[in-house]
């Protein structure tokens, strides 16, 4: 089984998008923002493939030979899942709530958690 990378890095930028913008419009949205929506998916997709790059891919490249990719999903995903829930409460709260820092932060969490799942899905092939 191959990992999944250039299809997860996808999927994370637009789930990641759609977080960060449902966030911030939910405080004000004005019309002109649409053009900062299709130009925040460059950054976004930057940032998603830089952490699935070197934050989430080096668990399943480091595995021993033979080992399933849903073991080592098993074994670090909720140690993973616990430090980062426990940066991002801290860095949400070290912005005192900022709507902007809190968009991004929760996307970015939500996007690296189900990243983990994107990551081993079987590629599709015709």
């Amino acid at each position: 089984m191959t990992l999944n990378i250039p299809t997860t890095i996808v999927k994370a930028s637009g789930l990641s998008a759609i977080i960060f913008w449902l966030i911030i419009s939910s405080k004000h949205f004005e019309p002109e923002m649409l053009l900062l929506v299709l130009l925040s998916m460059i950054p976004i997709s930057i940032c998603c493939a830089l952490t699935i790059c070197l934050t989430i891919a080096p668990f399943y490249w480091s595995k021993k030979e033979g080992t399933n990719l849903k073991n080592v999903r098993g074994r670090y995903f909720p140690y993973y899942a616990i430090t980062l829930f426990s940066l991002c409460t801290f860095a949400i709260i070290g912005s005192e709530f900022d709507v902007y820092v809190m968009a991004f932060i929760t996307s970015a969490f939500f996007t690296a958690l189900k990243s983990w799942s994107w990551i081993i899905e079987p590629v599709k092939t015709k």
